[in-house]
């Protein structure tokens, strides 16, 4: 490497050689806008994430199943907490991320805008949603920034957890009562085309994957992560005996994946650009809880500050 290489090539060859790349270190100012918008998003998803699958922890029909819901909740707080810090590090404070999202600047998954109407959707965002959200994670665990990296391993051994407990739900309800099973089916027929758009825009109208898996912030397309996750989910239905809504869903022998409809890119956006079924619900619940949980920010703030005044003193 001469005296005249520059320090965006530097960067990039410290990418293409795996290394991770740290705080400190000097980054191109869009390496960091893309990391913060994606981050910030990741955790916004998180968080907003919680208020579907929340709304029934009252209404779950055993002990078990109340425990096994709050347990999820709770992690997908403690993601979304663990992803506010990844972001943090990158120079944006906790204040303007969630002011971001409180204002509609920031977007989340377009697939919590959508309403949880039996017990059953429980089983369907478990298996569908975190099987979407795990392979898209998975990759994430290798991205070249090391606060997210490093972050997304503990996440996607807890989304394996959550994946499988949503399986076992569904796996009951398909075993019960012809209801039961009516129930499940009905969930899946809501939630599946939902899941599927999860992966975002396909690689012809991305926007930033390409340059984002220059960078290896990314390590596939949008559209590679679909495919992966219809050709997951298609077996797993067979299994429960369920069938997915999508009568040009069909195995393709020369291609080794199979072939899927077409998705309905103009909901994705409707729902993406705040004109789903939930956004204005679900931003207002999260506006409303940052109003209401205000006082034990400051609280917390004010003991933080007195704990350091004792410890200056203790120290003169």
């Amino acid at each position: 490497m001469t005296d005249s290489t520059t320090l965006p090539e530097i960067f990039q060859g410290r990418i293409d050689s795996e290394e991770k790349i740290e705080p400190r270190d000097w980054m191109p100012d869009a390496y960091r806008k893309t990391l913060i918008r994606q981050i910030s998003q990741h955790a916004h998803s998180e968080i907003v994430g919680q208020l579907p699958e929340g709304n029934w922890i009252t209404r779950a029909p055993s002990l078990r199943r109340k425990a096994i819901l709050l347990a999820k909740v709770q992690d997908e707080a403690g993601h979304g907490l663990y992803l506010y810090s990844a972001a943090e590090t990158l120079g944006i404070s906790r204040e303007q991320m969630l002011e971001q999202l409180h204002s509609g600047k920031a977007k989340y998954s377009s697939i919590f805008n959508y309403p949880t109407l039996t017990w059953a959707d429980i089983g369907a965002i478990g298996w569908l949603v975190d099987s979407a959200a795990i392979i898209n994670q998975i990759p994430l665990c290798r991205c070249s920034y090391g606060p997210y990296a490093r972050a997304m391993v503990r996440i996607c051994k807890e989304e394996s957890f959550h994946q499988r407990q949503g399986y076992e739900l569904l796996m009951t309800l398909c075993q019960g009562s012809e209801e039961q099973k009516a129930m499940a089916q009905d969930a899946i027929n809501r939630w599946w085309w939902p899941s599927v758009m999860m992966f975002g825009p396909g690689d012809a109208n991305s926007t930033h994957s390409a340059q984002s898996m220059q960078w290896k912030i990314k390590r596939n397309s949008n559209d590679e992560l679909r495919q992966k996750f219809v050709d997951q989910a298609v077996p797993q239905a067979e299994y429960l005996g369920l069938t997915l809504p999508d009568p040009d869903l069909k195995w393709n022998e020369a291609r080794g994946h199979y072939d899927f409809g077409e998705i309905d890119w103009d909901e994705f956006y409707q729902v993406v650009g705040g004109n789903g079924p939930c956004n204005h619900e679900r931003i207002s619940a999260r506006i409303k809880a940052h109003e209401d949980g205000a006082w034990v920010r400051e609280a917390a703030l004010a003991y933080a500050d007195k704990q350091r005044q004792r410890a200056r003193k203790a120290a003169a």
